[in-house]
C-alpha cells in the first residue's frame, strides 16, 4: 500500500474510532447541511430519515430559501454556519463550488466530518489544504461522486478486468445551474472520477479540446486520457445538446461492457472460453459463436441516497469511505489538466474569456 493510501487509512481509522466513542456515550450522531438549492434540498430531504444518525438542520445563506425549505421539509435552518456547526458532530456541503473550501475549512477546524460534493474544491491547493487538514484533526472527508452509486456501475465493477479502452459521452441539455464553470468540472469529472476508478492507473497523458458556446466557459469537451496501465479513454461531455445521455463503454481483454448510466442498466458480452481464434480469423461466424452474453446487475437504490448511507455507515465506523478526499483531489487534478489543455488549443480572444470565467469559480 502506498504513501497516501497508508494516511487515507489512518485518517479513515481515527475518525472512525472518534465516531464510535460517540456512539458508545449513547449521543446520537447529528448531521446538517449546508447549502440548499436544487441538490442541497436532496441531501436534507433524505437526511432526515437515514437510520443511524440525527438530522440537525441546515443553514443556505439565502434567507428567502432558507425560509422554503425549511416549511416544506420540516426542518431547522440556522441562522449561521457556526451556529449550525455548533449542533453537528457531521456536515454535507452542498454549496457552490466556489464556497466549498470556505466551509469545509471552518467545519474542519471544528473537528466536524465532512461529506463534500463534487468537485472537492476549484483548485488543487485548496484540495491538498483540506486533505492535511482533515489529518490534522483526524476527522473523515468523503467526496460526493455520486455515479460510483449508480445501479449500471455497481453492476459493472465486479466484471471488471484490466481495462483497455473505453469511451464515454455525458451530453445534456443547457441548464444555467452550474454553467459558471467548465463543462469539465460540471459534468465531465463524473466520469473523470469513473475512470480512475475503473483502471485503477494513475492518468500519464491528456490532449483536450472544446469550445464556449452558450457561456463564457467550455459547454462541450472532448478529451483523450492515458493511463500508465496502458488502457486509453475517450470523453465527451456537453451540457448544450438537445437529448441526454450517459453512457459507458468498456474494452477488455475478455469481453464488452456497455452501460446506460441514465437507465442505470448495462449488459456485458465475453469471448467464449472455447473459441478457436485462428478459424475465427480464416473465416466470418456468427457472433453468438464466439461471444456470449453475461447477464449483470445490483439491487436498486436512490444513488444519492445510496451515496449518504455509505458516508453515515463509515460515520459509524462500519464500512471504509467509498469516495476518499484524495481520490476527489485525483479527479479534481485531471479536470482542471483536461480545462488548461483546452483553453491552450481556444483561439486568443476565447482562451482569455474561458479562462477568466474559470477563475472566477
Amino acid at each position: 500500500m502506498n504513501a497516501v493510501a497508508n494516511a487515507a487509512t489512518s485518517v479513515v481509522a481515527t475518525a472512525a474510532r472518534s465516531v464510535v466513542a460517540t456512539a458508545a456515550t449513547n449521543a446520537p450522531l447529528r448531521v446538517g447541511v449546508a447549502g440548499t438549492g436544487s441538490l442541497g434540498y436532496h441531501h436534507a430531504r433524505l437526511l432526515r430519515d437515514v437510520a443511524g444518525v440525527t438530522f440537525s438542520g441546515f443553514y443556505e445563506s439565502n434567507a428567502e430559501r432558507a425560509t422554503t425549505v425549511a416549511k416544506e421539509l420540516g426542518i431547522t435552518a440556522y441562522p449561521s454556519l457556526d451556529a449550525l456547526l455548533a449542533n453537528v458532530d457531521a456536515l454535507s456541503i452542498v454549496t457552490p463550488t466556489k464556497f466549498h473550501h470556505v466551509v469545509a475549512k471552518a467545519a474542519l477546524e471544528a473537528g466536524k466530518h465532512l461529506l463534500i460534493e463534487k468537485p472537492i474544491t476549484a483548485t488543487v491547493e485548496e484540495a491538498d489544504e483540506l486533505i492535511a487538514l482533515a489529518k490534522q484533526k483526524g476527522v473523515m472527508v468523503q467526496i460526493g461522486h455520486i455515479e460510483r452509486f449508480n445501479r449500471a456501475i455497481r453492476a459493472a465493477l465486479p466484471h471488471v478486468d484490466h481495462p483497455l479502452f473505453i469511451d464515454s459521452d455525458r451530453l445534456a441539455p443547457f441548464n444555467p445551474r452550474g454553467s459558471d464553470v467548465a463543462v469539465v468540472l460540471d459534468l465531465m469529472i463524473h466520469d473523470i472520477d469513473l475512470l480512475l476508478t475503473l483502471t485503477g492507473s494513475k492518468v500519464s497523458g491528456i490532449s483536450a479540446v472544446g469550445i464556449p458556446v452558450l457561456t463564457p466557459s467550455i459547454d462541450i469537451a472532448n478529451a483523450r486520457i492515458t493511463f500508465e496501465s496502458g488502457a486509453v479513454a475517450t470523453i465527451t461531455a456537453s451540457r448544450v445538446s438537445k437529448d441526454r445521455m450517459r453512457k459507458l463503454r468498456i474494452f477488455q481483454r475478455n469481453g464488452y461492457l456497455s452501460l446506460d448510466l441514465a437507465a442505470g442498466t448495462g449488459e456485458m458480452y465475453r469471448l467464449r472460453t472455447d473459441t478457436d481464434l485462428a478459424a475465427l480469423a480464416r473465416s466470418a461466424q456468427p457472433l453468438e459463436a464466439f461471444v456470449e452474453r453475461v447477464a449483470i446487475d445490483a439491487p436498486e437504490g436512490e444513488p444519492l441516497k445510496l451515496e449518504l448511507e455509505s458516508f453515515v455507515a463509515a460515520l459509524r465506523g462500519e464500512s471504509p469511505v467509498a469516495v476518499t478526499a484524495e481520490d476527489g483531489r485525483d479527479a479534481l487534478a485531471v479536470a482542471l489538466r483536461i480545462v488548461r489543455d483546452i483553453e491552450r488549443s481556444l483561439p486568443a480572444g476565447r482562451s482569455s474569456t474561458a479562462a477568466a470565467a474559470h477563475s472566477r469559480a
